[in-house]
């Protein structure tokens, strides 16, 4: 089972980002949960969402504590919220910023999530770009899935799809 969790702002799209992903990864044959976590939250208060994926069905259904990966959306979250909390030894952090940075555990990679959002999105949606660097990365869900997933939240003409598939490109490089 690999296991994600996402931190963000409010309204920044975390929660969608899990459920997108489960998304994809049902289109691919793979069990998956997507479990938000938030209460009485405001806009721009720090988030967290998270996705279990998994070849057999899953049967834990709780918040993630020992994540395999942690998506950043907001670099401002550094220093405010421990993102790195549980993360496995091994695990990757994938951080939307523009400026190279280090965790204290795990492989760090940074992603200038907004840049490519803004050229072609033309508005700083960087939850769908973020998916296309974790696919890219972790190869969790393929690029064609993570496309129609985005694309029946969405709609099939959605530019967040073409943004995900840049990112998803760049990483794979």
């Amino acid at each position: 089972m690999i296991s994600i969790r996402f931190h963000g702002r409010g309204g920044q799209g975390v929660v969608t980002s899990s459920e997108v992903l489960a998304v994809a990864a049902k289109i691919d044959g793979k069990y998956a949960q997507a479990l938000p976590a938030f209460g009485p939250e405001r806009s721009m208060a720090p988030v967290v969402s998270f996705c279990r994926i998994d070849s057999k069905p899953i049967i834990v259904y709780q918040q993630i504590y020992s994540p395999d990966v942690v998506v950043v959306l907001d670099p401002t979250l550094i220093g405010v919220v421990d993102f790195t909390k549980g993360l496995k030894p091994e695990g990757n952090v994938i951080l939307n910023s523009s400026h190279k940075t280090s965790c204290p555990i795990g492989k760090v990679t940074c992603i200038d999530a907004e840049a490519t959002a803004m050229k072609v999105i033309g508005k700083p949606f960087v939850n769908m770009v973020m998916l296309g660097a974790l696919a890219g990365i972790t190869d969790v869900v393929s690029l064609k899935s993570l496309k129609e997933a985005i694309a029946e939240r969405f709609g099939k003409d959605n530019l967040n799809i073409k943004a995900a598939e840049e990112c998803y490109n760049s990483c794979k490089v």
